[in-house]
């Protein structure tokens, strides 16, 4: 009888709590509804063609005249800046799409016995990263930064960063304005840039559960999910694209045009990998990785046609990765930087085959797909920098670099990384900033981070950009590793990261999820 009362208790308690949440929510709602340009017909003016609306005349013919023409540019300047948000929005989808790649990859490169495990794992990261980002994620990132011109300057959105003064400069450290996309940031340019960095905040999100998968435990993945994508990743993503002090060092210090990361080989990809890297430290390795002698066993995945076409989802995204960075879609340089991208990705699948190839190896599936994600990794920074020529090159790099560093994170470092994350995401994505610093030829980006003139690397004049691609990566690694490191360390003693032993060995789908991912 008593048993039964508490019960009852409990679940009056429960739906009390429900109750007062959704009062508040709607005492709030108000607050939430004001407009700043929600409907669009404000965004987008003559300006926007860079010439000034005509001043009336006193003559009634010319002032006709002049009327029209204002007219006429006013619709143009509404046009170009409705064609720019359609275009980063349709590429921002290509990028959502991306994460059916992922989740088929890392699947397929793992054990049956935890498909289901794996897969959850992919698709809660897309709903927890998006809800993480839009609480405070997206202020952090770009609260000080909201108003790209491409987007139509969102009219009245005010941004706010968070600076310190050293050495005689403001270093901006935090974006502080956006969070929740609240009354003052209802506007449409605002919320195109929320969709598009959001998926790709999701990108760097996803990375660490193939680092950790088969023994990651539901719970402490649900925080961490939280965690990296309000903070993590939108404080470093600050400090390059929202207008923080590595993307200042050119301004600053004369240092080409600061650190410079096209579509996010370091913002995304290596801050994604960096976390793995720590992630995989921690949670130690699957059981039967290591033996006693310290001698490597291999565990195959279950599926490589679906990791094969998993890669090719993520093939397809990455037009939208990184020509959608543009930002507008009448930059003309989406031809370029499409065409690097493929051609950095085909290099890396060839190289990472043609090096087998020499090793005396047989053609293996899972090496010749991590090159061709390599590649894609290395040029999403340079891509709008460089040559068809210099893209291959970087691809190639990138397909042997993988191999090289998948050997050594997994043989020398012990650390159990189960798809090669860190190999392909965070070792490729410094590549991928530093090969900018190398190979970006001064046929685009002038005006980068607020330096005249394009961007130039060192194999064409400017060794200084370099300098700016090398801080900017160190930075990421140390930051990254040492803030992700301590948090799973202190995550674990919370919530623990690893899965029961037993589990582990069972298969984590009827432990973790309750169901089977395939039913015999």
């Amino acid at each position: 009888m008593m048993s039964t009362t508490l019960e009852k208790l409990k679940k009056h308690r429960f739906a009390a709590y429900v109750a007062v949440s959704i009062s508040l929510l709607l005492l709030l709602l108000p607050f939430f509804t004001m407009a700043q340009d929600p409907s669009g017909t404000a965004t987008g003016t003559i300006k926007d063609l860079g010439i000034d609306t005509l001043a009336a005349s006193k003559d009634t013919v010319l002032n006709k005249v002049i009327t029209n023409v204002n007219a006429i540019g006013a619709a143009d300047g509404h046009n170009k800046i409705a064609i720019n948000i359609m275009w980063t929005l349709i590429t921002g989808f290509l990028v959502m799409f991306m994460q059916a790649g992922f989740a088929m990859v890392e699947t397929g490169f793992t054990q049956k016995k935890n498909v289901a495990h794996t897969m959850l794992m992919n698709f809660l990261i897309y709903g927890i990263g998006m809800l993480g980002f839009w609480i405070c994620g997206f202020a952090i990132m770009f609260g000080g930064a909201l108003n790209p011109a491409t987007l139509g300057g969102a009219p009245g959105v005010v941004g706010h960063e968070i600076t310190v003064s050293l050495f005689g400069h403001d270093f901006g450290i935090s974006g502080a304005a956006g969070a929740f996309l609240s009354s003052k940031y209802y506007d449409v340019g605002v919320f195109t840039l929320f969709l598009f960095q959001m998926v790709f905040m999701d990108t760097t999100a996803t990375i660490p559960t193939g680092s950790m998968a088969e023994r990651w435990t539901l719970k402490s993945f649900i925080i961490y999910g939280f965690f990296i994508s309000m903070f993590v990743y939108p404080l470093y993503g600050n400090w390059v694209w929202g207008g923080g002090w590595l993307s200042a060092l050119g301004a600053n210090f004369h240092l080409g045009h600061g650190h410079v990361d096209f579509a996010g080989s370091s913002v995304v990809h290596m801050v994604g990998g960096v976390a793995a890297l720590a992630g995989a430290k921690v949670i130690g390795p699957r059981i039967g990785k290591y033996g006693p002698n310290g001698e490597v066993n291999t565990i195959p995945g279950h599926n490589i046609p679906m990791a094969i076409i998993g890669t090719f989802i993520l093939a397809f995204g990455w037009f939208g990765f990184n020509p959608g960075s543009t930002l507008a879609g009448g930059d003309l340089r989406v031809s370029i930087v499409a065409v690097n991208t493929m051609l950095a990705s085909a290099a890396g699948a060839f190289a990472a085959l043609l090096y087998m190839y020499i090793r005396g190896q047989k053609a293996d599936p899972g090496m010749v797909v991590n090159g061709m994600l390599a590649g894609l990794v290395a040029i999403t920074a340079p891509c709008a920098f460089v040559n068809a020529f210099s893209a291959v090159i970087i691809g190639a790099i990138a397909g042997l670099l993988v191999i090289f560093v998948y050997n050594f994170v997994d043989r020398k470092l012990k650390i159990d990384d189960p798809v090669g994350a860190f190999a392909v995401h965070g070792a490729n994505g410094a590549w991928g900033v530093l090969s900018l610093g190398l190979f970006a030829d001064g046929t685009y980006g002038d005006g980068w981070n607020g330096v005249a003139g394009n961007v130039k690397g060192l194999f064409y004049g400017d060794g200084s950009q370099f300098v700016a691609q090398l801080i900017g990566t160190l930075t990421c690694f140390v930051f990254v590793y040492f803030v992700m490191y301590f948090f799973f360390k202190l995550l674990n003693k919370i919530v623990p990261l690893r899965s029961k032993p037993e589990d582990e060995i069972a298969g984590l789908d009827i432990p973790e999820t309750g169901v089977h991912g395939y039913v015999d």
